[in-house]
């Protein structure tokens, strides 16, 4: 079966996820403040490449342990953010489709049931520690995501914001770039940035 495959952040939502709910957590809970020198202090070797993306998430999200219920939390973020899916999305929506995504599994279900997406393949990372379960959902990593839950799958369309979806790009009949709500298709809009 042929299926529908996007990225989640920045493509078919407004936005990055996982940021905004930092930032909501931060006015429901502000006593996670406490864990931004620590945050801000792993901001450097990551800069400047020393600190492998997914450690540096996972320091980022041990701020996670002192939520008070988490799940509620979450539900109650996406009642509020659930507007920033967009409406080509919705336009395009199949009951196939899957979603492809670095953000966490644990943030990204709760708004993939209401909207009635069946298929999330993400970072897999416990909600109360912010340890990651497996690697970072990012990049190559995506691909071998894909292969390994949905094997033989075949992508009629891919949508992301990001080159650094290229492996899943590569395996589509048709690759889209994602910016805000225009739909470009993949390699002519790489070769016009190359161009410039």
């Amino acid at each position: 079966m042929e299926v529908n495959v996007y990225d989640f952040d920045k493509t078919i939502f407004d936005g990055d996820s996982t940021q905004k709910f930092y930032l909501y957590l931060l006015k429901r809970q502000p006593k996670i403040a406490l864990y931004l020198p620590k945050q801000l202090f792993y901001f450097i070797p990551f800069g400047l490449g020393r600190l492998e993306k997914t450690k540096f998430k996972e320091r980022f999200y041990s701020c996670f342990n002192i939520v008070k219920n988490i799940d509620e939390e979450v539900e109650n973020f996406w009642s509020l953010n659930i507007k920033g899916i967009k409406q080509w999305y919705y336009d395009k929506q199949q009951d196939t489709d899957i979603i492809i995504s670095a953000s966490p599994e644990f943030l990204l279900m709760p708004i993939c049931k209401r909207l009635g997406i069946n298929h999330l393949i993400a970072s897999k990372v416990d909600k109360y520690t912010g340890k990651y379960i497996g690697l970072n959902c990012y990049g190559k990593e995506k691909v071998i995501r894909l292969n390994k839950e949905r094997p033989n799958t075949i992508i009629k369309e891919f949508y992301s914001d990001s080159f650094s979806d290229e492996p899943l790009a590569e395996l589509a009949k048709k690759s889209f770039i994602v910016d805000k709500d225009n739909l470009y298709p993949w390699w002519e809009y790489k070769r016009k940035i190359k161009n410039k």
